[in-house]
């Protein structure tokens, strides 16, 4: 491979100090793009793999936690000679302030990319402050 190609490669997820995983797979960190509009925070994550079904997210205090479980296919009466692709959960925790309506979080899964809509609170939303001719 030269060097004007760019490999891309899974990052495993890196454990807290004394936190343990209950299920025997890998645990890959997704990588995510966050785009901030006038009304709202979009993040995008790609978790290959999984679907509504397998995805959970959780909101406690101010960590928003995403947690996506992927089972790994191989079909019937086949074993698996050669595996390039690693296989894995994926776990993301996110701080979030309290500009954020936590009442109005939206997320949704296709193609396994998952998209959360954070919408801002009234308070934190961008607005234009009218001017007088009068000082």
């Amino acid at each position: 491979m030269t060097d004007t190609n760019r490999e891309i490669q899974k990052k495993e997820a890196e454990l807290e100090k004394g936190v343990e995983h209950t299920r025997a797979t890998r645990v890959f960190t997704p990588t995510v793009d966050i785009v901030e509009h006038k009304n709202d925070i979009v993040v995008l994550a790609d978790m290959p793999g999984v679907d509504e079904k397998s995805v959970d997210i959780t909101l406690e205090k101010e960590l928003l936690t995403i947690y996506g479980r992927v089972e790994p296919e191989i079909p019937e009466n086949h074993r698996l000679a050669i595996a390039e692709y690693g296989v894995g959960d994926y776990k993301r925790t996110f701080t979030i302030s309290n500009e954020i309506d936590r009442d109005q979080i939206q997320a949704s899964v296709k193609d396994g990319v998952l998209k959360l809509v954070l919408p801002k609170a009234e308070g934190a939303k961008t607005r234009k402050i009218p001017i007088s001719g009068n000082a």
